[in-house]
């Protein structure tokens, strides 16, 4: 099985962009976006064989999720639970027959770090969900998580120290996360590897110099080490200031 997770930054942009062109190569059995900013109507996407999910922020050209599959799901759930609105359109639960897949849109705690307690109460509320849908079977959790958990994680360590996406308290919230009972994918089969990042700046050059941040994931049960075939990056996608990620399970 192979599923891809990818923060568009626009999904009308990314089309314009070559995402159908990507889209169709690589092929997916499951395929996660984020930040799509749309709202119900906006776009169509003829993506023949795939069932579409979408998840649209109430603000206007912002945030949201859709996840795009081949397997039909169990049930499909939209924020943390039916009672509580998603308002950002931020999380999309399938339930497959052997697993659950998360994908999220992890908020940012803002350059000022203005939004980093609201931040911080994302982390504890998803982990709680994720522990929780554990329990009856495993999980894959996927999107741009907005942090570079470790100091190779992104390429200029030192002077981001305390900026969002690497201040400490959203790195030990991700090791929580993770020791919880979930492993980071990209890391189970490259645990040293330097250089490998997901997102870069717009300003000029900084994508070709690879001076980039790894922030975007798959996660994984501890449950499914067995199943882990490949985790790749590929940075040589464009159509956004993030690229796709993909991992393949043997279930």
């Amino acid at each position: 099985m192979k599923l891809v997770s990818w923060n568009v930054n626009g999904l009308r942009a990314c089309v314009k962009k070559g995402f159908l062109e990507y889209f169709r190569q690589v092929d997916a059995d499951i395929f996660c976006v984020q930040e799509t900013k749309l709202q119900e109507g906006q776009m169509e996407l003829e993506l023949e064989g795939y069932r579409q999910y979408w998840n649209y922020a109430e603000r206007k050209g912002y945030s949201g999720t859709a996840v795009f599959t081949k397997f039909a799901p169990l049930s499909a759930g939209f924020g943390f639970s039916r009672e509580e609105p998603d308002r950002e359109g931020r999380l999309i639960t399938l339930e497959f027959e052997k697993f659950y897949l998360v994908n999220a849109y992890t908020p940012n705690s803002r350059r000022d770090l203005s939004r980093l307690s609201y931040r911080l109460e994302w982390e504890d509320r998803i982990r709680e969900y994720l522990v929780e849908l554990d329990r009856r079977k495993p999980v894959v959790y996927c999107g741009d998580l907005n942090v570079a958990h470790r100091e190779i994680d992104l390429k200029n360590a030192k002077s981001n120290v305390g900026n969002s996406g690497f201040t400490d308290e959203e790195r030990e919230k991700m090791t929580e996360l993770l020791d919880a009972g979930f492993i980071d994918s990209f890391r189970y089969f490259y645990p040293d590897k330097t250089g490998a990042y997901t997102w870069w700046s717009y300003l000029n050059k900084v994508r070709e110099r690879n001076i980039g941040w790894r922030i975007d994931y798959f996660l994984v049960s501890e449950r499914l080490k067995g199943a882990l075939v490949k985790a790749e990056i590929h940075s040589h996608v464009m159509g956004s200031d993030h690229c796709p990620v993909l991992l393949e399970l043997n279930l």
